[in-house]
């Protein structure tokens, strides 16, 4: 088989190539992905040793480059994390956002039909049901995004099923709650508040610090998409999710405790707009039709995340500077956070 990932140096891609080529050895992997602030080589390190691994700079929005990438390739599958996907950028920003996540998918889209791809999963999130107090979103649930970014991957949603619809395309659409894990960017709450932490900066926690996510482990989403890649039934959609909910609050007060940093590092910043109080997914779907579920406890994957990025600060470092840190100087003081 030949699989093309897009957007594979960002987080969720990368620990996904890994996972993905010592489960299948024999599988060839062309990995497309434009390098933005996210996407850093150093979360494939070694990968260019593999002979069955290539990596190609491009962006999923030039059509002539992906074409290009097609052609060459010859994809037997495609999969799609190429994103635009922090929600605090897309309301400070949001062209970016329409850009890639929406006209860059329906780039791949016409690729994938073009070349005869026999597989296309679109990497979504939960985020494109927007809030629910009680209950969970099933598959076919209204989607009603709150913010640009699930605008955005509410749209490339309805695109890729119209592909299926209209053209035949055997597609396949994933969405998963939090991700947490190695190689997260910190920007995103659980590696920035261990981050700042082991710094011993300021952890902003926007409005009461009570809207609810459920925290999945990287690897188990990895599991997950595989297997909806290779058994899932063309034209459907399976939520992913580890069914467990705590509060941005406690997650906060839960990593400082596990490093012994005092809690007064919280500070308490002006919400952001549209932002939704709860997230919640059956994933009844994929456990009764694939056999999935989730395997790595909250506990057990904070452990693992804390104890790489504790041994990964380089890591850090390297990916907070420049363009990074000019941002969000100017965001978080501009929601009153005047340590970071």
């Amino acid at each position: 088989m030949k699989l093309l990932v897009t957007g594979g140096c960002g987080f969720i891609g990368a620990n996904f190539i890994r996972y993905y080529v010592k489960k299948h050895r024999s599988c060839a992997i062309l990995n497309v992905d434009k390098l933005t602030y996210a996407g850093n080589l150093q979360n494939l390190e070694g990968m260019e040793e593999r002979k069955n691994y290539r990596f190609v700079r491009a962006d999923i929005t030039n059509a002539a480059q992906m074409r290009q990438a097609f052609r060459r390739f010859r994809p037997d599958a495609v999969v799609n994390f190429a994103a635009e996907s922090f929600v605090d950028r897309s309301i400070a920003a949001p062209a970016a956002f329409l850009k890639t996540n929406f006209l860059g998918v329906g780039v791949l889209l016409n690729c994938a039909l073009e070349y005869g791809a026999t597989r296309f999963l679109q990497v979504s999130t939960d985020e494109v049901y927007g809030s629910i107090l009680k209950g969970k979103f099933h598959e076919r649930s209204v989607i009603d995004p709150s913010s640009p970014y699930s605008a955005s991957k509410a749209a490339a949603d309805g695109l890729v099923m119209a592909f299926h619809r209209t053209y035949g395309l055997p597609v396949l659409i994933t969405r998963s709650s939090n991700n947490y894990g190695p190689y997260q960017f910190p920007e995103k709450l659980i590696p920035l508040i261990i981050s700042n932490a082991l710094n011993h900066q300021k952890i902003p926690v926007y409005g009461d610090g009570l809207h609810v996510r459920d925290w999945l482990y990287v690897g188990d989403n990895c599991r997950a998409i595989d297997l909806v890649l290779h058994k899932g039934r063309t034209g459907e959609i399976y939520n992913i999710g580890a069914q467990y909910e705590r509060t941005n609050l406690y997650v906060v007060e839960k990593i400082l405790r596990i490093l012994n940093k005092p809690l007064g590092l919280i500070e308490h910043v002006k919400d952001r707009p549209g932002h939704d109080r709860r997230y919640a997914v059956s994933i009844t779907k994929i456990k009764k039709q694939l056999g999935w579920q989730p395997s790595v406890s909250f506990e057990a994957g904070l452990s693992k995340t804390i104890d790489w990025y504790e041994h990964n600060r380089s890591w850090i470092e390297n990916t907070r500077t420049g363009a990074y840190r000019s941002f969000y100087r100017k965001y978080y003081s501009g929601l009153g956070l005047k340590n970071f």
